[in-house]
């Protein structure tokens, strides 16, 4: 028996699950579809990239992220760039104001979640407080693939 036999991974999926709901619903400032998000996001943990990446890492088809896309840059959020090595390829940019948007919502959340937070026990905060390496090698794991 290894250790992720101990661990009910159905339940931690479903435990995720049920946090996120509630997390992508916390209020913002910034009122975004979704899909522009994860694309501001994206861009933001792993740089400027090509359509096509954007197109897999977004799951989205290829005229819908180049219209997505061109939405973004029209609203200022994105910049698109002629690919020095392939001149037919295009490489998306976050702009500064992109970054703000993504800084934005992060601290809203943050100011959300604060007060959840405080009414936890001290037990419940150690174990959150525990199991953000955990979490964050997950994603990492996960970004590597």
């Amino acid at each position: 028996m290894d250790d992720t036999d101990a661990f009910d991974v159905d339940t931690f999926a479903a435990a995720i699950e049920d946090f996120n709901r509630v997390y992508i619903r916390i209020p913002t400032r910034e009122k975004l579809p979704f899909t522009t998000l994860s694309v501001l996001d994206t861009l933001a943990d792993r740089g400027p990239a090509r359509l096509i990446e954007l197109t897999e890492t977004e799951q989205l088809t290829q005229p819908g992220i180049t219209q997505l896309i061109a939405r973004l840059e029209r609203d200022g959020l994105v910049l698109r760039r002629r690919d020095p090595s392939d001149g037919r390829a295009v490489i998306v940019h976050l702009t500064d104001a992109g970054r703000q948007v993504r800084r934005t919502r992060h601290d809203d959340r943050v100011r959300h979640l604060t007060p959840l937070v405080r009414e936890l026990s001290p037990a419940h905060q150690r174990a959150l407080a525990a199991a953000l390496p955990a979490l964050t090698r997950l994603a990492q794991l996960e970004r590597e693939r």
